[in-house]
């Protein structure tokens, strides 16, 4: 009789986790739409992301996390950090919380309609 070895905790919650990026699409105040692939948030990249804000601004922290996460098809990095203040001065508010709140949305965690 094969012997059953038991999986480990971290071994589960590692195969769980799925950090393959998935593709976000999103509706700029102009009509278009803005796509790109983010990758789970993971806490090593929230800390990296909050250490590089500098501040406890959540605005900041957001705005680093787009400029570490956000790729395009290829898996190229959409920004650089030098950009930082275009996108701050040059870029629609609006636009630029909806693709922040982009990449700290988890698709997984959509609200069910129903509940």
């Amino acid at each position: 009789m094969p012997v059953v070895t038991p999986t480990r905790a971290i071994d589960r919650l590692r195969k769980a986790a799925n950090l393959e990026p998935t593709k976000k699409s999103v509706e700029l105040s102009d009509g278009t739409t803005f796509e790109m692939w983010v990758s789970p948030l993971t806490m090593a990249e929230r800390e990296r992301a909050q250490k590089q804000a500098k501040s406890d601004d959540a605005n900041a922290f957001a705005l680093q996390l787009l400029i570490s996460k956000a790729l395009d098809e290829n898996g190229t990095k959409l920004f650089a950090p030098g950009e930082i203040d275009i996108l701050k001065n040059e870029v629609k508010d609006k636009d630029l919380q909806t693709l922040m709140l982009a990449i700290l949305t988890d698709d997984s965690e959509a609200m069910d309609p129903k509940s």
